[in-house]
C-alpha cells in the first residue's frame, strides 16, 4: 500500500500493515503500535509527541528537521482518511529545529501562553509549544497541557478521541504505511560515563559492546562499581542480566553508563531511575546521527517483554538459516505482539525464548 490509498482503507488493514511491519513504540514502553490504531474508528485527533525531554535526545529533532516533507506527507494523508486534527508538540526552546516542518504543513502555532489547544475547534496541522518541562514527555500530561483532555486511572488517550504517538515512531509510520519498510534499525543515544556523546543508528539487535565501543569505553573496562541502565536521565531503567547480555530493542532510544551510587541514590518506584539532577548532561553532543553496523545482532521478540499485555512473537526461522534484510524471522504470538525482521544480512545462529542471533554475512545474490 502507499499513503494514496489510505483513503477509504478500513482501519484492520492499517492496523495489519503496522503490525506486519513491526512498528513500535521507538521508547518508552515499546509498545506495538498497530494495537492503537485499530481503535481509529473511535479517534478524531493524533498528537504528536515531540518533546525531546531528555538532555541527550536528538532523534525527535532531528527528524523534525530532515524529514519534513515525508512528515508534511504523512499528516496529510491522515488529515484525509483518520484524524481531524495533527497536534505537534515540541518545546519553544527548539522551535529552530522545527520551523521548517511548521511551514511544509501550513501549520497554526500556539505558543505557551496560548494552550491548551481546542482540537474540536481546529482541523489540519497545529503546533502547540509547551514549555521547558522534562515532566511533559509523559504521555499523560502532554496530553493535559497541549490538549486540556484529562486521562485518568485505567482509561487511554483513545478513550477521549486522541492516539498519542512519539515522532520516531511515526517515522517508522510513514516508512511502513508509503513503502512497507519494515522497523530493522534505531536511533541509540550513548551518554554516561563515556568518553564520548553518541547518536547512532544502529539494526535492531545491536549489543551493548558495539554502542560502547562507539563512544569510546569497551565494555571490559566497566567495573564493579559502574551499571548499565536502559533509557534517558530522566527516566530509565537497569537493563536484565549483564551488559554483555544487552541488545537493542524497538524502544531503545539510549543507554547510559553511571556510578552504582549514583543509580542507588536515584531509584524510585518500580525501579524508576531519574538521574537528571545527578550530574551535567552538557557538553559536546553529537546531534545528527552516525551509522553503525555490527558484526552480530540479537532480535528481541518483544520490545518490552515486561507490560502487561504484550506477548513475545514465535520464532520463523532455525539456526543456520540464511536470512536477508527485511526477511521476516519471527510473526506475531497470541493476543498483542509484533512482527520481527532480520535487521542484517546473515546466518541464524541461535533461537532463544526471547531473541534470536544473527551472525553478519553477505547473502548471495
Amino acid at each position: 500500500m502507499s499513503l494514496s490509498q489510505l483513503d477509504g482503507m478500513a482501519v484492520p488493514k492499517i492496523a495489519t500493515t503496522l503490525r506486519d511491519a513491526g512498528v513500535a513504540g521507538a521508547g518508552g514502553a515499546g509498545f506495538p503500535t498497530h494495537a492503537k490504531w485499530r481503535r481509529l474508528d473511535d479517534v478524531d485527533h493524533l498528537l504528536v509527541n515531540h518533546q525531546e525531554s531528555e538532555p541527550i535526545y536528538y532523534m525527535d529533532r532531528w527528524l523534525g528537521r530532515e524529514r519534513a516533507h515525508a512528515f508534511a506527507a504523512l499528516f496529510e494523508a491522515l488529515l484525509g482518511s483518520a484524524f481531524e486534527t495533527v497536534v505537534v508538540t515540541p518545546k519553544l526552546k527548539h522551535r529552530d529545529w522545527t520551523r521548517g516542518l511548521e511551514a511544509v504543513t501550513d501549520a497554526t502555532v500556539y505558543l505557551p501562553e496560548d494552550l491548551p489547544v481546542d482540537a474540536d475547534d481546529e482541523s489540519g496541522v497545529v503546533f502547540a509549544y509547551t514549555d521547558d518541562e522534562y515532566k511533559y514527555g509523559m504521555e499523560s500530561i502532554l496530553l493535559n497541557v497541549a490538549t486540556g483532555t484529562v486521562v485518568r486511572g485505567d482509561d487511554l488517550p483513545m478513550d477521549h478521541g486522541w492516539i498519542v504517538q512519539n515522532t520516531e515512531t511515526l517515522w517508522n509510520a510513514y516508512r511502513a504505511l508509503d513503502r512497507g519498510i519494515p522497523t530493522t534499525r534505531t536511533y541509540v543515544h550513548v551518554a554516561g560515563n563515556v568518553p564520548e556523546h553518541r547518536f547512532l543508528d544502529v539494526p535492531i539487535g545491536t549489543p551493548a559492546a558495539d554502542l560502547l565501543d562507539a563512544a569510546g569505553r569497551p565494555i571490559g573496562s566497566l567495573s564493579d562499581a559502574e551499571v548499565l541502565l536502559h533509557g534517558g536521565p530522566g527516566w530509565s531503567f537497569r537493563t536484565d542480566g549483564t551488559p554483555a547480555e544487552f541488545r537493542v530493542s524497538k524502544r531503545t532510544n539510549a543507554i547510559l553508563v553511571l556510578d552504582a551510587d549514583t543509580v542507588a541514590a536515584n531509584t524510585y518506584g518500580d525501579g524508576r531511575i531519574e538521574v537528571l539532577d545527578a550530574r551535567d548532561w552538557g557538553g559536546d553532543h553529537e546531534t545528527s546521527p552516525t551509522t553503525l553496523d555490527p558484526d552480530a545482532v540479537g532480535v528481541p521478540l518483544a520490545a518490552n517483554p515486561a507490560i502487561g499485555p504484550v506477548e513475545p512473537a514465535d520464532p520463523l526461522v532455525s539456526p543456520g538459516d540464511r536470512v536477508k534484510r527485511r526477511d521476516v524471522i519471527a510473526a506475531p504470538g497470541d493476543g498483542i505482539s509484533n512482527t520481527h525482521h532480520a535487521p542484517i544480512d546473515g546466518i541464524v545462529t541461535d533461537v532463544f525464548e526471547s531473541r534470536i542471533d544473527i551472525r553478519f554475512d553477505v547473502c548471495p545474490v
